[in-house]
């Protein structure tokens, strides 16, 4: 069986919500849970002031767009393609294009998850990659982006750097 893979589908603006709930159906009469694994419908937290009251709502990241992690083959092509609200996929024509592994990463979807012994506070040194042989404290540990957070001082500051869990490594 082919590998499942990320993949972008186009929506009317506003159907975002609608596509992902007639898919996720779609998928559950059609018994499609192996070829299509998951919808989503990727939102990002955002601090708004209104009436000098700050209040955090969840707003779309990409509107007009849903993700969907599947085998790509004619079936699944063609329940995607025709379920209500959707245009289309992301790519030349009618052939989609998957994501990549670091446009998955950047949008905090687990690839291969990395698990480590650390926590904040902890010292580490950095193995690899353009910061290589830096120590510093663990300021942040993002498990979803698998990514560490240090303070690195930068023309005289101290300035925050996300650096992969593979490049990192906890002092003794």
């Amino acid at each position: 069986m082919a590998e499942a893979r990320w993949y972008v589908a186009h929506t009317y603006s506003g159907y975002e919500n609608k596509v992902k709930a007639d898919l996720d159906k779609t998928i559950e009469n059609r018994h499609l849970e192996e070829e299509i694994l998951e919808v989503r419908v990727p939102m990002q937290d955002v601090v708004e002031v209104k009436n000098g009251v700050k209040k955090t709502v969840q707003k779309k990241l990409f509107p007009g767009y849903v993700l969907v992690n599947m085998v790509m083959n004619d079936e699944t092509w063609y329940v995607v393609r025709n379920t209500r609200g959707v245009t289309g996929f992301v790519g030349p024509g009618s052939k989609p294009v998957p994501l990549t592994e670091t446009e998955m990463k950047s949008l905090g979807i687990k690839t291969d998850n990395i698990s480590i012994d650390l926590a904040e506070g902890d010292a580490i040194v950095v193995v690899a990659g353009a910061w290589k042989d830096t120590v510093g404290a663990v300021q942040r540990l993002d498990y979803g982006k698998q990514t560490v957070t240090i303070n690195v001082e930068l023309f005289g500051r101290e300035t925050p750097v996300e650096i992969g869990f593979a490049e990192v490594r906890k002092l003794q």
